[in-house]
């Protein structure tokens, strides 16, 4: 069963933007209801319902569930990295910094991905890629790091310095950013993934298995998750579940499994847009003079970063890398027929 939705002209567009908009609205909502509730119980109710909505999903589209002990063995790393710890360090870091902010370390985790992708599968960076990454770096330090930090880095303030650094490892930033990593991690996994289950099968169970831990963790450590949550609350619970990762997911490898990898990943930095615009509009957030400085460079970074996909195909022919995605998720519906052991 296949979705005829790229013929329109005004409906792809819009589609193919729609995933980036919710993640970053759905940062917003998030961060809306937190005063109410707990971050672990939150990122739980935001993984385990969505990850049966894509499981229905999955069946009725006639999707093959997983095959073997390998197949669930990934998809339970998968569901430890890119669930449980992705889930688990953006929940806690939004509660301590903004939806905009936290939305732009998120989707900075291309530039770990780049650097992910060089190291496992040789997939070059070359000079976009290198001098995006640099940029990134940068942009990222001073989104991350304390003003404080900086000011007093650039006045040679030793002791000043150490007094911030403990600050750091204290903030919501620390946090987005370990965040960001294991969401770098998950997208290189879900390549290996790909090699023995079909991608929306395997992304509605590591919802499902990344969220459990998670509502375990909040039944030790929190107290009155849902006691003090209104029917706004719930509201922002169910958009954030539904369309931030239902919906979203389920358009992304709607995409990805049409070819599209490259419109994909050059409209990752929309995600941040959205989530600064909204967080603006919405919660009266605001930025400093020096985040805001690090949000343009990282904006430029991540869109280098992704450049060097159309760099090299001017010049060369695919990296190994992407053809090799590319195979995976064109072999979707065949996996891979391995012995059960």
């Amino acid at each position: 069963m296949q979705l005829k939705i790229t013929n329109s002209r005004w409906l792809a567009p819009l589609l193919l933007i729609a995933p980036f908009f919710f993640w970053g609205t759905a940062m917003v909502a998030m961060k809306a209801v937190i005063p109410n509730t707990t971050p672990l119980f939150m990122a739980g109710v935001r993984l385990v319902p969505a990850g049966v909505l894509v499981l229905i999903v999955a069946a009725i589209l006639g999707k093959p569930q997983p095959k073997g002990w390998i197949a669930w063995l990934w998809i339970a790393l998968f569901a430890l990295v890119d669930g449980t710890m992705f889930q688990g360090f953006l929940a806690e870091g939004l509660e301590r910094t903004g939806a905009g902010l936290g939305s732009v370390m998120i989707d900075s985790q291309p530039l770990a991905v780049a650097i992910l992708a060089l190291w496992l599968f040789g997939d070059r960076i070359g000079l976009w890629g290198a001098l995006g990454l640099f940029i990134g770096v940068l942009g990222i330090s001073l989104i991350g790091l304390p003003d404080e930090w900086i000011i007093n880095l650039f006045r040679q303030d030793a002791i000043a310095i150490a007094g911030s650094w403990q600050q750091l490892f204290a903030s919501g930033e620390w946090l987005m950013l370990l965040a960001a990593l294991s969401m770098a991690v998950g997208t290189i996994l879900i390549r290996y993934v790909c090699r023995y289950t079909d991608p929306v099968v395997a992304t509605g169970w590591h919802m499902i298995l990344g969220g459990l831990p998670l509502f375990a963790l909040s039944s030790k450590v929190e107290l009155q998750q849902w006691s003090n949550i209104d029917l706004s609350g719930w509201l922002a619970l169910g958009y954030s579940t539904v369309f931030g990762s239902a919906v979203a997911y389920g358009l992304f490898f709607y995409f990805a499994s049409s070819g599209s990898l490259t419109s994909l990943s050059s409209l990752t930095f929309l995600t941040p847009v959205f989530a600064l615009f909204f967080g603006n509009l919405f919660l009266g957030e605001f930025l400093s003079p020096l985040q805001w400085v690090g949000v343009g460079l990282t904006l430029v970074s991540i869109y280098l970063v992704n450049q060097r996909e159309n760099s090299f195909a001017e010049i060369t022919s695919t990296s190994p890398a992407e053809t090799e995605l590319k195979r995976a998720i064109a072999n979707v519906n065949e996996p891979e027929t391995l012995p059960e052991n």
